[in-house]
C-alpha cells in the first residue's frame, strides 16, 4: 500500500522519533511510505491545501498557529478517509476526537509497539474504504462504499441507506442488509444500524451522529452499543 503520512509537532526530536517509528514499521510491512514534518499547523496547510492527499495524520494537540484539533476538524471535513492520530501529553482532549473521528490517542512519550498498532489499524481502515456494497434502487444500481456509510434505517420493507453523499432507498430487509458489512457497524435499534466512525457522541436514550442527527438506542442495547465505540477507538 502507498501511504502519504504527516508528522505535526512544534517539537523537532518528537518529529524526528515518530518519523523512525514509521521507517521501522512500514520496513516489517512492506508499504511504501512517504513522510512529511511539519512544525506548525501553517506548515502543514501550506502543503495540504495544494493537494489534500494525506492518508494518515499524527497530529501534536498543542502547536504554534492552531491546534491539533483544530487542523484535523478542518481536514475532517473535507476527506472522511483520513486516518487522525492524536500525539499529546493531555488526557483532557480525548473527547473532542469524537467530533473529528480520530482513530487514536497516544500519550507522550510515545510507546513505539501501540503506535505500529494503531498504524497497523490505520492501514487495514484505507484498505478497508476500497470496499463496496451495490445498493439497488427503483432508479439504477449504486456501487457504495462502505465507508461512505453512515446509517441504516429499516422502513417498512426497504432500507435507506444514508451517505455522505446522500439516502439511496433500497428494497431489503435490514437483516440481510447488515450481512454484507463488518465489526464496525453496530445495531443500535431494530430500525437503526450505525456506523462508528460518524458516531460523535452517545447517551442512554439516543446516538448524536457526526451531522447532528439523532438515532434512537433500543432499551437495553446501550452497554453493548457502549462496548463496540469503545473498542472501535
Amino acid at each position: 500500500m502507498n501511504l502519504k503520512i504527516a508528522v505535526c509537532d512544534d517539537d523537532s526530536s518528537q518529529r524526528s522519533y515518530l518519523a523512525g517509528i514509521l521507517s521501522r514499521w512500514v520496513e516489517r510491512n512492506h508499504h511504501l511510505i512517504e513522510v512529511k514534518q511539519y512544525a506548525d499547523a501553517k506548515q502543514f496547510f501550506f502543503d495540504y491545501d495544494e493537494e489534500k492527499d494525506f492518508d494518515i495524520l499524527l497530529l501534536d494537540i498543542e502547536m504554534p498557529g492552531g491546534n491539533g484539533i483544530e487542523v484535523a476538524r478542518r481536514v475532517r471535513r473535507e476527506n472522511t478517509a483520513v486516518q487522525i492520530i492524536f500525539i499529546t501529553g493531555y488526557y483532557e482532549y480525548f473527547s473532542d476526537g469524537f467530533d473529528v473521528s480520530a482513530l487514536h490517542y497516544l500519550i507522550k512519550p510515545v510507546d513505539e509497539r501501540k503506535l505500529c498498532t494503531v498504524l497497523d489499524r490505520a492501514a487495514d481502515n484505507l484498505g478497508y474504504r476500497q470496499r463496496s456494497v451495490l445498493v439497488s434502487t427503483p432508479e439504477e444500481e449504486v456501487k457504495v462504499s462502505l465507508a461512505d456509510i453512515c446509517y441504516l434505517e429499516a422502513e417498512n420493507v426497504y432500507v435507506n441507506v444514508h451517505t455522505v453523499r446522500g439516502v439511496y432507498r433500497t428494497r431489503s430487509s435490514l437483516a440481510k442488509f447488515i450481512t454484507q458489512l463488518d465489526n464496525t457497524f453496530v445495531k443500535v435499534h431494530r430500525s437503526y444500524v450505525v456506523a462508528l466512525n460518524y458516531v460523535r457522541k452517545i447517551s442512554r436514550s439516543e446516538i448524536t451522529m457526526q451531522n447532528g442527527e439523532t438515532i434512537p438506542i433500543s432499551r437495553g442495547m446501550y452497554d453493548a452499543v457502549h462496548d463496540a465505540l469503545i473498542k472501535y477507538l
